[in-house]
Order: structure tokens, then C-alpha cells, then sequence
């Protein structure tokens, strides 16, 4: 007699599934427990489906893939339909999957079974809460470890993770490092207790080291199969008290990593339900570990190249502070373009001529992109500027060096395919006489530099600039000369400081300028700190700027200030610029210096007169002249008194003389104006030139400070 027929005897069906073409088979018996005619037929995959209950598919499904995994067999209880959606008998159905490569067949059985009391289908492994737990918990697993940045994360997620029906008591984690089984983690064990597993020879008679070498799960569910299989290591596990265990491969893009240890105290079956749950939370936590894997060799890769592309400011020029800061913030390698640099330059103080420490060259900049390329042109130009600036050039002729070597070195991508094509740089390059204070300034398409001055007023100097570094082979950068007192404070920046989180140049610039207001100025590493929280940390979430998208940057930032010589009273605000002949548009920027520089001042009409002098002033220096304007406005602090002296200087001999224009007139009224509304004014003859200048003095001032 044929199987078949005693088979159908006992009312059991055969069928057999091809992965690979769709086509499911069925004898006469399979095909009448799914309500078709009794006679054997070949069905798509789709239409033995719409045989099911939908709920009991999904649940074959992933039983079905359990078992290919682990190659054991798959059990399932599953309801058929009718084709009016009605449930016409239950079957138990047991198969067993034979691997052909990358495809398998299923060849099983199925047998009805009786009915379900009524009350009952709730309490079912299908059907009921333990299934929807179940699903809950590999929810809430799966967000927790996709969540998890790291490998301690991790391991401390998998620890805390709360089985639903039967939770193990005891965890670890095993690593595969060459031929040797590690202990990455464990939870549920005393201190040492990890040491007889911690080094173990992938050959060893040890469930974990054959899980790592076969990629196969393996269940013990009592003490006594636990020594039947594996009698060697019996007596390593005996000590823990543990009753059943679980040892489920980590898999990655079909790489087996290391192996998942799961311990209870209380006996499990291990089920397919169960297996299914361990299955998929293994796979979960494979993924986890290799993820946080691959950001740790990211962030360790970043920080190697932050340590050897970043300098270390450290302590040994006497009269300065120095603090910077880069923190990489765009994602990916974590690793940018963004650079500072402080170089020391040869010769003495522009002062003394002496030998020695008098003059250095700060230098913050910024490569196009954020990726490798980006970071290894950053390391090309740093180099080159320090060789440039070693060489004594002028901050001019250091940038337009500069930016003919990043020409030369990233004109050629287009061609070649490897570049992306050209990349360009931002650059702020400042050469500072340290005895002096006088800071002569570069910059090629950079922010300004900021300062704040000793009474917490905090300015951002505008200066001459040109083209970012690498647009065009032969460029001029003009250069741009100021004065840092003693006890101010010079900031500069990358736009990743002013820009992150939503913010534009200008919002920016007034979030630091607040906290640069509100800071003593005494500690610059606090100061640093305090930048990059504000920008970076948690607080930052809050002070998001006017912009749809938060954008995310690099940031660097350098801080350098000379030590105070007094009391900070003591010390006057000062600020000074060049209004070149060619650059009209920058008397708008002369009048917001005076309007920062007055920032405080009580008196609001005097504010709007200073401001309006200071434009008669200057545009008098461009119309009538045939050169510059250079604007220096300073307040002088008294115990009871302020005065404001403006003095703009030019090149020409000629002096300026009072004129009455007539109603009609467009100019002629800058002397009258000051006459009117200053309080002191005065032309002042120079060896090369004259000084036209006004003084204010602040309400209550009845003398002034002269």
C-alpha cells in the first residue's frame, strides 16, 4: 500500500511548497482539508493562501522562517476558509524545510484537528494576548536597540529587556575574535564570572563556540539534555542554577558575529513561538551591536584625525590666553572641513625687533563639504598656510598663496573623475603683534572676527575681504587693521557656530553675541565651553532660529586675549576701520560700529546724532578726496562720566571749511551739523593729512574727561 493511502486513512493530507517557483503541491487528502476537490493539484502560492485565516499566515509565515533558519521543523495550527470568508475546519500542519542554496522546498503533513471550545481562541498561540504581547515587546525592543549609539547601549538594553511568559534571568553576549570565542557583555552573573568563557577556542565543546561556528541555534530546555550534548562544559554552567537555555546566532548580512546566551531558572520548552521571540530579538541585537560597532570605529577614527589635523594650544606665551574648540556636528564620518590653527611667526615684536615670541598668526578656515575629501584638502591647506606664514609674508600675500596651491590642487578633479570636482575654502587669516595689540586681518569669504571689549561690550568688526580660497587662481586680499586692547577678547569663528539650528548670519551672530555679553571674559575655556553648548547642547533646542530647517554643522572656534593691564573700567572701548574709496557701501557698517560701540549710552537722540556725524564724516572723505577714510571712535569711562570721541582721518591736505547752502542744496551741511549737535569738534592738521573729530558727552557729564 502507498504512503499515500494510509495517509489518507488516518485523514492526512501531504503537500510540499517550492520557495523558489511559488507552486504548492497537495495530494487529494491536503487538497479536501482546504476545501477542493479530493484530487492532487498544483496551486500558486496565492491561491492556497486564500485558503487561511489571514491572522494564520502571518503566524506560518514567520514560523516557516524559524524553522529554515534553525533547520527544525515548523508546527502551526491554522484555520481554513471557505469562499465566503466562513472557518471551516482547523489543521495542524508540520513540515520540514529542505535547503537547496538560497531557495528551500517545505515538505509536510497536515491533519485536521477538533474544534476549539468556545471561550478558548483568545488563549491561543495565534490568536491571543500572548501574541499580542509578544508583538508589543519586539516593538518596544526594536525601537530601544535601534536607538542605542553604542555597544555598552546596547548591552545594557538587551539586559533590560522584559520577555513576555518567560523572561531570562541570565544574559550574555559572545564575539567571534579570530579563532577565540569573547565575552562582550553579560547581565545576571557576579564580577569574574565571565572569566572561564572570556578567551575560548571556537572548538571548544561549549554551546555558545558551536552556535559561533555553525550559525545554528541551539535549545536545551533541561539540565539533562544540557549535559547529554555537551558534557565537557557541563560543570562551567552547573554552578549558576540555571534550568533551561538558549543559544541563537547573531547574524549580519549572513555573517555570523557571535552567538546570544539566554538562561532561566524556570524550565522553558521552547516552542515555536518562544524560538520565534529569541529568534527575532537575536537578529534585533545583532544589528544593534553592529551598527554601534561600525560609530565606534567611526568616532575613533574621527578623533584620530581631529588629534592629528587640530593643534594644541598649549600654555608657554606669556601675556595671552588662548581656548578653541572644533566639534564635528554634521553627521557621517564625523569629520569636516573645518580647521583653526595658531602658528608662531619668525622675528621679534614689529616694536622691539627683538628676537623672540612677539608676533604669531592666528588662522580659522573652512573646506567645501563635509566628507573625506573635504577633510584631507583641510589638512593640504593648513599645512601650506603654516609653510607661508613660517616664511614671513604678509596676512595679504599668505591668503593669495593659499589660495593659488587649493587651485592647483583641485582644478584638476573634473578631469580625473576622483575630486567631486573643485572644492573652494573660507579663511580668516590674523597676524597679531602680542606687545602691541595690533592685529592685521585677511579673510577670503570668512565671518568677521568679534571682540569683546573689557566692559562686556562686544563688537563684530567688520573687514576687507576677498574671493573663498580656490574660485580663481590669482586673487587680493586687502588687509584689514585693528587693535586689541588689553583684557579684550578676540572670537572668531566658522559659520557652523553661527548657523546651526536653524539660524541665519545675522540671528546667529546675536544668540553669541548674548552669551558672549553675559560672559566675565576671565576663563576663555569656560567661554569656549559655553559656545559650543549653546549651540550644541540641549539648550540649543530651544533657541532654534527663524529658518524652517535646523541646519547642522561643523563648528570651530578660537579665542585668544590679551592680559588686562588694569581694572577693566580703566580701559576705553575703541573701534577702528578703513573706508576705502572703492567700497561706499561699508559707511552702513561704520554707522553700526558707532550704534554697537554706544550700545548702552542713555541718551537715544545723541546715539542717532553720533551716527549721523560719523555718515557726514566719512561720505565727506569720499567725495571730496581721493582717498580713504579711517574711522576711530572710542569711549573713555570715567567713575561718573562717558564721552564719545569720533575722528576720521584722510589723506588730504585740504581742510574742510563751513559753507551755508541754500534750501535747495544736496551737501554742504556736515560742519553745520556738528556744530549743532556736538559738543566738541574740531579739524586737526596731520603730517600727511588732517583729523576731523567730535566729542559727545553722556548726560550728567558736565566737564567731560578732557
Amino acid at each position: 500500500m502507498r504512503t499515500e493511502d494510509v495517509l489518507a486513512a488516518i485523514a492526512t493530507g501531504l503537500w510540499r511548497w517550492d520557495n523558489a517557483s511559488g507552486i504548492v503541491s497537495l495530494d487529494a487528502e491536503a487538497a479536501r482539508l482546504l476545501g477542493l476537490p479530493a484530487e492532487p493539484v498544483r496551486l500558486t502560492e496565492a491561491a492556497v493562501r486564500s485558503r487561511f485565516h489571514p491572522v494564520d499566515w502571518n503566524e506560518i509565515d514567520g514560523v516557516v522562517n524559524l524553522a529554515v533558519a534553525e533547520g527544525t521543523l515548523a508546527e502551526a495550527r491554522l484555520r481554513i476558509m471557505d469562499e465566503h470568508g466562513r472557518v471551516i475546519r482547523t489543521v495542524r500542519s508540520r513540515s520540514k524545510p529542505l535547503i537547496e542554496g538560497n531557495d528551500y522546498q517545505l515538505v509536510g503533513t497536515l491533519q485536521e484537528v477538533a474544534e476549539q471550545q468556545p471561550g478558548t481562541a483568545a488563549r491561543t498561540p495565534i490568536t491571543g494576548d500572548w501574541r499580542r504581547s509578544r508583538e508589543a515587546f519586539l516593538l518596544d525592543a526594536g525601537r530601544a536597540l535601534a536607538e542605542a549609539r553604542s555597544t555598552a547601549e546596547v548591552l545594557r538594553v538587551a539586559a533590560s529587556l522584559s520577555m513576555p511568559g518567560f523572561s531570562p534571568d541570565g544574559l550574555a553576549v559572545f564575539g567571534v575574535a579570530g579563532e577565540r570565542l569573547t565575552v562582550i557583555g553579560h547581565h545576571g552573573h557576579s564580577e569574574g564570572d565571565e572569566g572561564p568563557f572570556s578567551s575560548m577556542s571556537l572548538d571548544t565543546d561549549y554551546p555558545a563556540a558551536e552556535v559561533a561556528r555553525t550559525g545554528r541555534a541551539i535549545y536545551l530546555p533541561t539540565p539533562e539534555e544540557y549535559l547529554r550534548r555537551f558534557p565537557m562544559t557541563w560543570p562551567l554552567a552547573q554552578r549558576f542554577g540555571r534550568r533551561s537555555w538558549a543559544f541563537v546566532p547573531l547574524v549580519v548580512a549572513g555573517r555570523t558575529m557571535g552567538a546570544w546566551m539566554a538562561a532561566f531558572k524556570h524550565p522553558v520548552a521552547f516552542t515555536p513561538d518562544e524560538r520565534s521571540v529569541l529568534t527575532t530579538v537575536a537578529r534585533m541585537l545583532a544589528q544593534a551591536l553592529a551598527r554601534a560597532g561600525v560609530a565606534e570605529s567611526e568616532r575613533e577614527l574621527s578623533l584620530g584625525l581631529q588629534r592629528t589635523m587640530m593643534p594644541v594650544l598649549g600654555p608657554g606665551i606669556p601675556g595671552i590666553q588662548v581656548a578653541a574648540r572644533y566639534v564635528p556636528t554634521g553627521g557621517g564620518l564625523q569629520v569636516g572641513g573645518d580647521w583653526y590653527d595658531m602658528i608662531r611667526l619668525p622675528g621679534g615684536s614689529s616694536r622691539t625687533g627683538q628676537p623672540g615670541t612677539g608676533r604669531i598668526a592666528l588662522v580659522i578656515g573652512d573646506v567645501q563639504g563635509h566628507d573625506v575629501r573635504a577633510a584631507g584638502l583641510m589638512g593640504q591647506l593648513r599645512i601650506a598656510l603654516r609653510a607661508y606664514a613660517s616664511e614671513g609674508h604678509r596676512p595679504d600675500a599668505v591668503l593669495a598663496r593659499a589660495s593659488r596651491f587649493l587651485y592647483g590642487i583641485t582644478d584638476g578633479d573634473d578631469e580625473d573623475g576622483n575630486g567631486g570636482g573643485p572644492r573652494f575654502a573660507t579663511c580668516l587669516y590674523l597676524e597679531v603683534d602680542l606687545e602691541t595689540g595690533i592685529v592685521d586681518i585677511a579673510r577670503a569669504g570668512h565671518p568677521d572676527p568679534a571682540v569683546r571689549m573689557n566692559d562686556g561690550t562686544v563688537l563684530l568688526r567688520p573687514t576687507a575681504g576677498g574671493l573663498p580660497l580656490g574660485i580663481v587662481p590669482d586673487t587680493d586680499y586687502p588687509t584689514t587693521r585693528l587693535t586689541l586692547e588689553p583684557g579684550e577678547t578676540l572670537m572668531i569663528c566658522t559659520d557652523g557656530l553661527l548657523e546651526t539650528g536653524g539660524h541665519d548670519l545675522d540671528s546667529g551672530w546675536e544668540r553669541v553675541r548674548k552669551l558672549l555679553e553675559s560672559h566675565d571674559g576671565d576663563d576663555l575655556e569656560r567661554l569656549a565651553d559655553a559656545l559650543v553648548e549653546a549651540v550644541h547642547g540641549p539648550g540649543s533646542h530651544h533657541t532654534t532660529g527663524p529658518l524652517a530647517d535646523r541646519r547642522e554643522d561643523d563648528i570651530a572656534v578660537l579665542l585668544l586675549s590679551r592680559r588686562p593691564a588694569g581694572t577693566a573700567r580703566e580701559a576705553p572701548r575703541r573701534t577702528l576701520m578703513t573706508i576705502a574709496q572703492a567700497e561706499p557701501e561699508r559707511i552702513a557698517e561704520a554707522r553700526e560700529q558707532v550704534r554697537q560701540l554706544l550700545h548702552d549710552w542713555s541718551d537715544e537722540d545723541q546715539l542717532d546724532a553720533a551716527v549721523l556725524m560719523v555718515s557726514e564724516m566719512v561720505t565727506n572723505v569720499l567725495v571730496h578726496t581721493d582717498g580713504d577714510a579711517l574711522l576711530v571712535a572710542e569711549v573713555a569711562c570715567g567713575e561718573k562720566t562717558r564721552r564719545l570721541r569720533v575722528e576720521v582721518s584722510d589723506g588730504s591736505d585740504e581742510l574742510p571749511h563751513r559753507r551755508h547752502p541754500g534750501e535747495m542744496a544736496s551737501s554742504g551741511r556736515g560742519l553745520v551739523l556738528m556744530g549743532m549737535l556736538a559738543d566738541a569738534w574740531g579739524v586737526d592738521p596731520r603730517g600727511e593729512g588732517k583729523a576731523i573729530w567730535f566729542e559727545l558727552n553722556e548726560p550728567g557729564s558736565e566737564e567731560g574727561l578732557g
